[in-house]
């Protein structure tokens, strides 16, 4: 099937405080955010016409930009309306939700203090990153490129220029026939996949990186508290790649990824099983309750 050009489609974005039709929702190509990638974006799903944690999704969006030296225009409340706006203006119930914001072409240069900041949500149907054959597992390699080292970039924000070597191992992953690819950090530790958190089963127990480094997800939250609640033993530590060996099962989960299962990392192979398949039933379940529910359940 065609894809469709995300330039040329019918529907409405969210821009700058009014809606606009899609194929108007434009920016100068001396905008700062394309040339320095002084840009910040979130990755939301609206389930049955709620958004899953739209507040989080927010407040991250937010504290992104402050990271990155510049405030969003638009308080929590707005840009939450905002989504919520633009899903129903395109009469979606289950989407994607892209809020994204950036400098502007005021001012060029790696000093942007006088740039206007900018902001869009746009939304569209999207199912699964992996698509429907992702219930087998999917194949990772491990890739070359690192997450760097948390004083040469801010890897706390959920910044556009992060994701540049997320794209290139991606890339390199897909062309020697793999899915996607796993990240390690600057030490060789086991960070994340290019665009998902990713969880191992090692004797029963829930295993996963911390976060030093790179994004601690939402939706990564969201499972650990899952698994805690079905009585699973939850362990945020340093993992080296080596232990892949002893783990039974691997899986990423992430916005776009959902909870997805791993059957291969490079030389490593899982069988998807009880405690990934318990936990993504249980995450498909929590994304149908109502926000308030989803709250309630999380205190």
């Amino acid at each position: 099937m065609a894809l469709i050009p995300f330039d040329d489609r019918d529907g409405l974005i969210w821009y700058d405080g009014a809606l606009v039709p899609w194929r108007d929702a434009k920016l100068h190509v001396l905008s700062h955010g394309l040339h320095y990638a002084s840009g910040v974006f979130e990755g939301e799903r609206a389930y049955s016409g709620n958004i899953f944690k739209l507040r989080a999704h927010t407040e991250r969006l937010i504290g992104s930009a402050r990271i990155l030296g510049f405030e969003i225009p638009y308080t929590a409340d707005e840009i939450d309306e905002a989504c919520r706006q633009t899903l129903a203006a395109n009469h979606q119930t289950n989407a994607y939700i892209r809020p994204l914001a950036w400098r502007g072409s005021e001012q060029l240069s790696v000093s942007a203090q006088q740039t206007k900041i900018h902001l869009i949500i746009a939304t569209w149907a999207w199912p699964n990153l992996f698509g429907d054959d992702r219930m087998k597992g999917v194949r990772l390699d491990i890739a070359d490129w690192k997450r760097p080292h948390p004083e040469t970039a801010p890897t706390r924000s959920k910044a556009a220029g992060l994701y540049m070597i997320g794209t290139l191992a991606k890339h390199a992953a897909e062309t020697a026939g793999f899915d996607d690819a796993l990240m390690l950090d600057w030490r060789g530790q086991i960070a994340e996949g290019t665009g998902a958190n990713v969880f191992f089963v090692l004797d029963g127990e829930v295993h996963t990186p911390l976060c030093d480094c790179f994004l601690d997800g939402i939706t990564r939250r969201v499972v650990m508290g899952i698994a805690r609640r079905c009585q699973m033993k939850v362990v945020e530590r340093v993992i080296m790649p080596e232990e892949m060996a002893r783990a039974s099962e691997a899986f990423l989960v992430g916005a776009a990824a959902e909870v997805t299962p791993v059957r291969q990392i490079g030389p490593y192979h899982f069988t998807p099983g009880e405690v990934t398949h318990t936990l993504l039933r249980d995450f498909e379940a929590m994304v149908q309750m109502s926000p308030s529910a989803v709250e309630k359940l999380a205190a």
